[in-house]
């Protein structure tokens, strides 16, 4: 079976890709879990070592990687070079803190000696989304391989060539071979792999309703399972924030990537008193950004994924526009090739618009006045999703205290949300379970395990 991609800018198909036989997935499978069991036995300095490798092998073939994000799948070039250099760093930090976060701790217990190690579980699966193409497959695959495990990569059908560029990657970086593998393969065969006793966990970042479904068949076959999922973060701002600042930071944390990012600023919670100033210096900010070819250096802001992605975005504006919503910027699609959704602010939202209960992946941005913090925080925490949220203000404080009552993950004072490999990342609630990145989320995939010992 073949599958075709599509540049979203142009609307022109990119290539065409056949689908493997479920024989040859298995059989890389076989191949990616022999060489888990010499890998397991490499020093973590050793594996250190090749991650350096990885850093050096990405930042060599940058232009041409950043390249292939861009034409796949519509992210300015300037967006796509970042990503890539993003990849590079966590090589270097898990490279550098790797070795001790995996050292065993000596613990105080009823015996002569108590030791907890973290040894390696396997091969685990990565289920991948193409809207940060490198970096959600690389954010995976170095930790996965750090703690010592096996790794194998079915990412998302439109980025095909991103794929096996990352799994050439690590053959040119001299990773054992297969130790580091991509499938093209369909959801029927993923099932069968997570039933297979060769697969130790699986690791999914995209819808909430894909998270459920891996879940449930994780958790019938005893699998870790880690999910990222959906979000729809707010962004808070208060009386005594730097109303520029704030209004700069919005529209990059908005209108990054078009919007298309589980950790989006995704609603812009404003207290009343500011909420007209910092509408007027948001839509300025956001008048300024370029939209049109990724490929040129001077576009702030491509094209949605693709068609699906376009009309989704569309219809809840249009339900907003419906229920009495106001647009104060954009709220259209582009005339024209590619599929071009303007950057667009709402104001006069209601709780029961779609673009304020779901999330939105596209430029689209709705503003919520509110009385008093209070109000502020109970909007922040009424959906089901909890990934991130960030909080402006010149009272740091009061910022962390803010912060400490936002149901999420991660939460930011004075910046948007962002993944830093150096911390935890996640969410709760619908936003998924489990950690990447950070010391904990590169003993995710590892049995934490007790070694006791008493006198003789």
């Amino acid at each position: 079976m073949k599958f075709s991609t599509i540049n979203p800018a142009t609307e022109e198909k990119i290539a065409d890709f056949d689908t493997m036989a479920k024989t040859d997935v298995l059989a890389i499978l076989k191949k990616t879990h022999d060489a888990f069991t010499d890998w397991k036995q490499t020093s973590t300095h050793d594996r250190a070592k090749l991650f350096r490798n990885l850093a050096d092998v990405l930042r060599k073939n940058k232009q041409k990687y950043a390249a292939l994000i861009t034409k796949e799948m519509g992210k300015p070039i300037k967006e796509s070079l970042a990503e890539v250099e993003k990849c590079a760093w966590t090589c270097e930090v898990y490279a550098e803190h790797g070795p001790a976060w995996l050292l065993d701790k000596s613990m105080s217990a009823d015996g002569i000696k108590h030791l907890i190690v973290f040894e390696p579980l396997g091969v685990i699966l990565a289920v991948m989304p193409w809207n940060y193409p490198f970096w959600q497959a690389l954010r995976f695959g170095i930790p996965t391989l750090m703690a010592g495990n096996g790794a194998l990569l079915k990412h998302a059908s439109n980025v095909p060539e991103c794929a096996m560029a990352i799994e050439d990657a690590f053959s040119q970086a001299r990773f054992p071979k297969n130790l580091f593998r991509t499938v093209f393969t369909d959801h029927s065969t993923i099932a069968e792999f997570i039933s297979s006793p060769l697969i130790r966990g699986i690791s999914l970042t995209g819808s909430t309703p894909a998270g459920k479904r891996i879940a449930e068949l994780a958790g019938k076959n005893l699998k870790k399972v880690v999910l990222e999922l959906g979000g729809s973060d707010p962004f808070i701002v208060l009386d005594d924030a730097d109303i520029d600042k704030a209004a700069k930071n919005a529209a990059l944390g908005r209108f990054m990537n078009a919007g298309q990012s589980c950790i989006a600023s995704k609603r812009f919670i404003v207290m009343e008193k500011i909420a007209s100033a910092f509408t007027e210096k948001f839509k300025e900010e956001v008048k300024k950004k370029i939209v049109g070819d990724p490929a040129s250096e001077n576009t702030a802001m491509g094209p949605l994924v693709n068609k699906d992605g376009l009309l989704g975005v569309e219809e809840q504006v249009i339900d907003a526009l419906a229920k009495g919503g106001k647009v104060v910027l954009g709220g259209k699609r582009r005339e024209g090739k590619g599929f071009y959704y303007e950057p667009t602010i709402i104001t006069n939202v209601t709780a029961d618009m779609r673009i304020t209960k779901e999330e939105v992946f596209g430029p689209v941005a709705p503003i919520i006045p509110v009385k008093n913090l209070a109000e502020a925080v109970a909007i922040a925490n009424s959906l089901e999703f909890g990934l991130g949220g960030s909080i402006w203000t010149k009272d740091l404080m009061k910022g962390e205290e803010i912060a400490r009552r936002i149901t999420a993950g991660a939460v930011f004072v004075n910046s948007i949300t962002k993944s830093d490999p150096r911390m935890p990342f996640g969410g709760v609630k619908e936003s998924g379970l489990g950690r990447e990145l950070g010391e904990y989320g590169l003993k995710e995939f590892v049995n934490i395990k007790s070694i006791n010992i008493y006198e003789g």
